[in-house]
């Protein structure tokens, strides 16, 4: 199963779980829970961030449910779940 399948089925299982960062940023531009999830399901990893100690974070480009391209980042947390530390909406994104 590649990464971006088992980061879909935790969402798909709602094994994930925000931090208080992303809640912020999330209702700051206005988006939801369903969004994320369209997000993640709809989008493709865009980028592998392997410098951190605390594990490789992938960053997802997709859309929300109004069609605004979206960012989520994401990391698998404990060994079976899924940690979203930021979601945001980008300005402008032809590459979806």
């Amino acid at each position: 199963m590649s990464v971006l399948q088992r980061i879909r089925q935790l969402v798909i299982e709602r094994r994930y779980y925000l931090s208080a960062h992303a809640e912020e940023e999330m209702w700051a531009d206005g988006l939801e829970r369903p969004d994320i999830e369209r997000g993640i399901l709809g989008g493709r990893i865009e980028k592998r961030m392997t410098e951190d100690v605390r594990g490789t974070r992938y960053r997802i480009a997709g859309r929300a449910r109004d069609e605004r391209p979206i960012r989520v980042v994401c990391r698998f947390h404990a060994i079976e779940d899924l940690l979203i530390i930021t979601v945001y909406a980008v300005e402008v994104d032809d590459d979806l």
